[in-house]
């Protein structure tokens, strides 16, 4: 039985995820990624032909591993549980996984994206959409029928969970404990903002504008 190669795959996406978070995307070079991993450069190259494939293979398995914690959080229960829970995976993910969160805050364009491989740019394009189908379902089969419920879904599962993890991982802050939870309740809150609202009535309004 052969020896599994001593510079795989992974431990050279590892080494490109460490040099990231330590000095952004214009850190991770062909021959960086070879140093942190004492890795002869023909090793890197052997697995990536190019920095643009370097990059994409980073950002792919960040995104994926992202995706395979937060859909099965959004399958459960009802949608707008499904909201909150959603919220709360993204947090607890990047709170165990901060070197890809710092590969998923930098964002694809700033990974190169432009010079990805068709086939890599459709696999992103592929990825990304089966995000927005998952929230587009949840909106869909819940009782909030508004306007504005898919931003409400998106708000809640990504963009709130994305400004945390950008303000702890910026700065070269831990993301704390109780994270998690902040998030969850916040995109509760979104929802329950919306259910008070529809439940108050004209007169109330009215009085309101009296008020004022």
């Amino acid at each position: 039985m052969g020896r599994p190669p001593r510079h795989d795959a992974d431990r050279l996406l590892d080494a490109a995820a460490e040099l990231l978070a330590g000095g952004g995307p214009a850190a991770v070079t062909m021959s960086g990624v070879a140093r942190a991993a004492g890795a002869p450069s023909g090793s890197v190259y052997h697995r990536f032909p190019d920095r643009p494939a370097l990059l994409a293979a980073l950002w792919s398995r960040a995104l994926r591993g992202f995706h395979d914690e937060l859909f099965p959080a959004l399958s459960l229960g009802e949608p707008q549980e499904a909201i909150r829970r959603g919220a709360r995976a993204s947090l607890e993910w990047a709170r165990r996984n901060s070197r890809e969160a710092h590969v998923l805050l930098a964002g694809a364009k700033e990974l190169d994206e432009q010079n990805w491989s068709a086939q890599a740019r459709r696999a992103n394009a592929r990825d990304n959409a089966a995000l927005h189908n998952a929230l587009r379902s949840l909106v869909e089969n819940g009782d909030d029928t508004s306007p504005e419920a898919a931003d409400r879904a998106l708000l809640a599962v990504v963009d709130l969970p994305y400004a945390m993890v950008k303000r702890y991982l910026s700065t070269g802050r831990q993301i704390p404990d109780y994270a998690p939870e902040l998030a969850e309740r916040a995109a509760a809150a979104l929802f329950a903002t919306r259910r008070s609202r529809t439940t108050d009535t004209p007169a109330t309004y009215h009085s309101n504008e009296t008020a004022q």
